[in-house]
């Protein structure tokens, strides 16, 4: 049964103007970000001006939302347990190891990987399976960036994304939900595309616990579900990774999990969707509307047997 939430109302939704001029001072302050905007992320981190060609012109989603309504099964599976139970997990120290078939397999202290790489913002529309969307102002930079000084090898097939397991912060981990922890991969010519992100922050803000702090993947053209967040682990592989959803409903949530409007969910239609401070449902897009730029990498694949 699709899930059902009551309208939002518009005053709660940030203003296109407010948010325009928002971005514009995070854009001008390039080399410098503010560290109270950015707390944890710091001085040093190098802000690009290069979303204009990745970005949606569609109005974000309204941050209240986006902090409020989330799918993290780790805290719970209502709506509300993210911002009611995550804030509590401690994102500092904090590591990521990269391992498998790279030449330079490391571990990254998370405020040495958000100063190495330039940040971009970039505007996402994000969808759930579940029928709902937002749109998303994420701030962070490519995992192209990532896996190129990783050098993989040329065994190195998949990417393999692992999230924090500790059920003493997170309490959904006590509950046998999923079998954890939870798993997400990319074929690498995915995890290699310029819109794949690791996203440390939102609407220029240090990324919230209930979003996925303090780093998270962002694959537009694909469900919500494949949104690994609070990663502790990325590993390259010859072998398809096993992802947590495919283990616990194979029937339901296949690896690829691309937006494919023609394709049911076996317990929902995947044609519509409900943006998140709307009330009219509007088709869903192919590749969530990404489709000029990612449907070459499934070129000649059946996208109803590879859901």
């Amino acid at each position: 049964m699709p899930i059902r939430y009551p309208p939002i109302p518009s005053s709660e939704i940030t203003e296109q103007n407010l948010y325009l001029q928002r971005r514009k001072f995070i854009r001008n302050s390039a080399l410098g970000i503010s560290s109270a905007m950015l707390p944890e992320i710091g001085t040093a981190a190098r802000l690009h001006a290069a979303y204009s060609r990745y970005s949606t012109t569609e109005v974000a989603t309204g941050y209240k939302e986006v902090t409020s309504y989330n799918n993290y099964y780790e805290f719970g599976t209502d709506k509300s347990d993210p911002a009611d139970y995550a804030p509590s997990l401690k994102t500092r120290p904090w590591t990521i190891s990269i391992s498998g078939e790279v030449n330079r397999p490391r571990v990254w202290d998370i405020d040495a990987l958000i100063n190495t790489f330039p940040l971009e913002e970039r505007i996402y529309r994000m969808r759930c399976v579940e029928g709902w969307s937002m749109v998303i102002p994420w701030l962070g930079f490519p995992l192209a960036s990532l896996i190129h000084q990783a050098e993989p090898t040329g065994k190195a097939k998949y990417v393999e994304f692992t999230t924090l397991y500790d059920p003493a912060q997170m309490p959904g981990q006590r509950r046998a939900v999923l079998d954890w922890p939870y798993v997400e991969g990319l074929r690498m010519d995915e995890a290699m595309h310029s819109l794949t992100l690791l996203a440390v922050g939102l609407y220029g803000e240090t990324l919230p616990n209930q979003n996925g702090a303090p780093v998270r993947l962002v694959v537009p053209w694909k469900y919500g579900f494949k949104s690994a967040k609070a990663i502790v682990r990325i590993r390259f592989t010859d072998q398809q990774p096993l992802t947590a959803w495919a283990r616990s409903v194979p029937s339901e949530y296949g690896f690829y999990s691309n937006v494919n409007p023609a394709v049911d969910h076996p317990r929902w239609s995947q044609a519509k969707e409900r943006r998140i401070g709307e009330f009219f449902k509007r088709n869903t897009l192919p590749f969530n509307g990404y489709a000029e730029q990612v449907a070459g990498l499934y070129r000649g694949m059946d996208l109803r047997k590879y859901f």
